[in-house]
């Protein structure tokens, strides 16, 4: 679960877009130690705006030579506009004024090539656009214009799985049915084990119909008292959830849920079992992805890669084009808690298609540093956020509603998909329900949420954009 261990753990956005077609006028003098910008850039800045905050997304295209280290500097129009969290570039404000500073790995911007950086503000007021901007003294002028709203296409009626159909992966994206990139965002199960009074007909409902949510991640813990155990039982608990999921029309992700020992391989038997009794079991539903291993943590990607490589194939003889999610290193965090990044994987990607690779982060413990290797990642790799919490990495802790939004945001942005750990009333500030919830048949409305419930039950319920043309 956690991108670190512990023990037993268990829109409403208002899309306002405004988009600066910038064309350098004349070169000024370019900041000691900075390299010129020849002349010539364009900035594209675009909004979502909700109550006193905004996402801003700025991507600055060279239309010159080649830049080597960066700066972009503007003013915000109105002094009520702060720079709170950002990701892919150092911020820096002094009054109104802002300067981002490129982050290393997109100090290189050649000639006609872009980069994307973004960050979270607040306003007090109004929330205009910057009306110009400078890239290493070359200043882009122009009129900013506003982007059209656009015309919302509603999603067609229908449950998520009668939209969209059976998955694939296409490019970087998870898509539907018709081709088109999709973003899936729900909730996870806590353990089987400890929890399965929290999964009952009623529970399931108030998931599809008060939350709206378009999937169930069933979280089966492997050791902890879980499958190993009582295989048969728990893999005919499994697939009774996903029946339960499928009859509301809900995606079910299947969670092989390994943690402790982190090395995958010491399950690989025990997933050849269960995975080839699954899948053979639900070949023919269109709501089925498989998660086949949690947390790897401890070991290699080479490791992961070879275990995956050897499970695949056993989920492939039964269900050949089916999404399968690859934990990554360092509990699911692509390696950035043991120090790594997502190169690793871009170098030596799973020898199979239709494979997704799975992103771990607790918001009040992995903040920029973090983000900043998804936005990169999320350009070269099809990322799955199988499991994020609002809070610490122990499942515990205040619920830090800044960085989760931050972190909702750039998903959003990148149609990641998404589960919350948990649909559950663990003693804990991480779960969803308040403790005693389960079991007790009312599951509906916020009466019965924690804080972190209250605002994940508000972000997953707003409208799906599943285009199907």
């Amino acid at each position: 679960m956690k991108l670190f261990p512990r023990p037993r753990r268990g829109r409403d956005l208002l899309a306002i877009g405004a988009i600066a077609a910038l064309t350098a006028a004349g070169v000024a003098t370019a900041p000691a130690g900075t390299a010129l910008a020849a002349p010539g850039c364009a900035v594209s800045y675009t909004t979502n705006t909700w109550q006193d905050g905004f996402t801003a997304t700025i991507t600055i295209r060279n239309l010159g030579d080649p830049v080597d280290g960066w700066s972009l500097g503007f003013t915000f129009p109105d002094s009520g506009q702060k720079v709170t969290h950002g990701w892919s570039a150092t911020y820096g404000q002094t009054g109104s004024a802002v300067t981002a500073r490129s982050a290393g790995h997109n100090d290189r911007i050649g000639t006609g090539a872009s980069t994307t950086i973004g960050f979270n503000g607040a306003h007090t007021g109004a929330n205009p656009s910057p009306a110009s901007f400078a890239l290493n003294g070359v200043t882009c002028t122009g009129t900013v214009v506003p982007t059209p709203t656009p015309t919302p296409t509603p999603t067609p009626d229908g449950t998520p799985v009668e939209v969209n159909g059976r998955l694939r992966v296409c490019g970087v994206n998870l898509c539907n049915q018709y081709g088109r990139p999709i973003q899936l965002r729900g909730m996870s199960s806590h353990g089987l084990q400890w929890f399965a009074d929290c999964y009952d007909d009623a529970a399931l409902d108030a998931l599809a119909d008060d939350w709206k949510s378009d999937l169930f991640r069933i979280s089966m813990y492997v050791q902890e008292g879980g499958y190993e155990t009582n295989p048969a039982a728990f893999t005919g608990q499994v697939n009774n959830l996903v029946d339960m999921a499928e009859e509301r029309g809900m995606y079910a992700v299947v969670d092989f849920h390994t943690l402790t020992p982190g090395d995958p391989t010491y399950n690989l038997d025990r997933a050849r079992t269960f995975f080839a009794a699954v899948s053979a079991r639900n070949a023919a539903k269109d709501n089925v992805i498989y998660e086949i291993a949690n947390e790897p943590n401890g070991v290699s990607w080479a490791t992961i890669k070879s275990y995956a490589e050897q499970v695949i194939p056993v989920i492939r003889a039964n269900d050949p084009d089916a999404v399968v999610i690859v934990g990554t290193r360092a509990w699911s965090s692509l390696g950035v808690s043991e120090g790594g990044n997502e190169s690793e994987v871009v170098a030596d990607p799973v020898d199979a298609a239709n494979v997704m690779y799975a992103f771990h982060f607790y918001a009040a413990s992995h903040t920029d540093a973090y983000r900043q290797v998804v936005a990169r990642a999320a350009t070269r790799l099809p990322l799955f956020v199988s499991e994020f919490g609002t809070v610490t990495y122990t499942g515990g802790g205040t619920v830090d509603l800044a960085s989760t939004t931050a972190w909702l945001n750039l998903l959003d942005q990148h149609k990641i998909s998404y589960a919350n750990w948990t649909y559950s009333d663990a003693p804990e500030s991480s779960a969803a329900f308040r403790p005693g919830t389960c079991g007790g048949g009312t599951y509906a409305g916020t009466g019965v949420l924690n804080e972190s419930g209250v605002y994940m039950r508000a972000r997953i319920r707003t409208p799906d954009d599943f285009p199907t043309g």
